[in-house]
């Protein structure tokens, strides 16, 4: 994959990049533990306003607590969701759409009505109210999201399969004898990887927004762990006075997910 002529696939990795290095560095980032409070720093403006200091370089919050050292660790959560969300659904998408289409027949008929079953409920009313029944954690965020993604990628196998089921190297396979698994796992599934690729980046976009979004609500982690919607939770009430709350988590949600959509394009376009 050249990445000449492509200036901004390149922005997109280099953004990518940065969240990486963000959520694996930072323990040795941050200026503070993330949870450390001080009151008598509380709503300090970043560094480079007035009544500001480098001691905190993008300010407090209304509890004193550094902003970047929390944006920092909320980075890993964000990741976390993305990542794990995308790997359970994609994993049940798989298995239900490739033995959907290969099966075919009364299989196919009842995988694409569970499909359509769980389509037709509103994205984000079903995991609000599957993670406020189960209660807030990393763990029930990623495996909600998992289950409430899956539909799309098992449609997507399906229609792959069926369409490469048909294929001449396929049929010759078939012909010559090949095992079920070894038609899946040697010949359909290699095929449809590109596809696969292109359609879970831009998911993992998605979910890290949708995790912003439920976390805003109180329903993603605890509010002991820091995240980027819980952040933009607790600066919503100081737009006016502290507008550096809330805005920093904004554009960090913004570095990620857009970088994760220009990568994902790239890949679109290969």
């Amino acid at each position: 994959m050249s990445w000449r002529g492509r200036p901004w696939a390149s922005v997109g990795a280099a953004l990518v990049l940065l969240v990486l290095l963000a959520a694996v560095l930072a323990p040795v980032l941050s200026p503070y533990p993330p949870t450390l409070q001080d009151l008598a720093r509380s709503q300090q403006p970043p560094a480079w306003l007035e009544g500001g200091s480098w001691e905190n370089p993008l300010g407090t919050d209304h509890l004193g607590r550094d902003v970047l050292s929390r944006i920092l660790y909320g980075t890993r959560v964000s990741l976390v969701v993305g990542v794990g969300g995308v790997a359970l659904a994609l994993t049940l998408g798989l298995l239900v759409g490739l033995l959907a289409g290969y099966a075919r027949g009364w299989v196919d008929d009842m995988a694409m009505r569970l499909c359509d079953v769980q389509l037709s409920l509103p994205y984000l009313l079903f995991v609000v109210a599957i993670v406020g029944v189960l209660g807030p954690s990393l763990r029930n965020v990623v495996l909600v999201f998992g289950i409430a993604d899956f539909p799309l990628f098992a449609r997507m196998a399906r229609g792959e399969t069926l369409r490469l089921r048909a294929a001449p190297f396929v049929e010759s396979a078939i012909a010559t004898g090949a095992s079920h698994g070894r038609i899946l796992l040697r010949h359909v599934l290699p095929n449809m990887a590109g596809v696969l690729m292109v359609v879970s980046a831009f998911e993992m976009a998605a979910m890290i927004l949708y995790e912003a979004g439920v976390g805003f609500l109180g329903l993603s982690v605890p509010p002991t762990t820091p995240s980027w919607g819980n952040m933009l939770a607790d600066g919503r009430n100081y737009l006016t006075t502290s507008w550096w709350i809330a805005t920093f988590p904004g554009l960090a949600i913004v570095v990620g997910t857009l970088g994760i959509n220009l990568l994902g394009n790239r890949l679109r376009r290969t």
